[in-house]
């Protein structure tokens, strides 16, 4: 099993890479074109601002990759929200894999929401042995808001999408590297549940 985590300047890469070995799994941190598109899972991390972050996937051409990918992919956190079709953070057009536009949270709310919050609505084996309500790791201060393609949903102060998925694509707005059991369970059920 192939599995390559998508490594463009942006990303929590190590501590997913460092997840994955301890549930036993090879993973390589790659912005190689030919090692993404030969990988078997792709893990698409994001850390940061999203207009940076796009400039440096345009840099290594992988913002025209990422789209045409055919192997499951997982975004995870920014990851999730450049998948998007825009964010409000700095205007950035992002990839537009799924048709959703990114909102920053209200003022009045307490922005970074930073911390453990539930996960609700679980509609993909993705989840597979999880309970409704399981607590996962946030740190951020936009969201994608409740749509179609979410498989499970958060409440903070309005409910938004904790996680999405179109075709073969997923993403979750929560760090599963640092979500201890039930992240690690989410990243086992990718890397060995999903399938094209």
């Amino acid at each position: 099993m192939k599995i390559v985590i998508i490594d463009y300047g942006a990303g929590n890469v190590r501590s997913v890479q460092f997840a994955l070995e301890r549930l036993g799994y090879e993973a390589i941190c790659s912005n190689d074109v030919d090692k993404i598109m030969d990988a078997d899972k792709v893990i698409f991390p994001g850390v940061g601002e999203a207009s940076s972050a796009m400039k440096e996937l345009q840099r290594f051409g992988l913002d025209e990759l990422i789209p045409r990918l055919k192997q499951p992919v997982l975004g995870i956190c920014l990851g999730m929200q450049l998948m998007c079709r825009h964010s409000a953070e700095n205007d950035t057009k992002c990839m537009d894999i799924f048709p959703i536009d990114v909102l920053k949270f209200d003022d009045r709310l307490k922005v970074p929401q930073i911390g453990w919050n539930r996960i609700e609505d679980l509609k993909s084996e993705l989840f597979d042995g999880l309970s409704e309500g399981e607590y996962v790791y946030y740190v951020h201060s936009y969201y994608v808001p409740d749509n179609p393609f979410s498989i499970a949903s958060t409440d903070y102060g309005l409910v938004y999408s904790g996680a999405i998925q179109k075709g073969n694509f997923y993403a979750c707005q929560f760090h599963p590297e640092k979500s201890s059991n039930a992240g690690e369970r989410i990243l086992k059920n990718f890397i060995e549940k999903i399938e094209i």
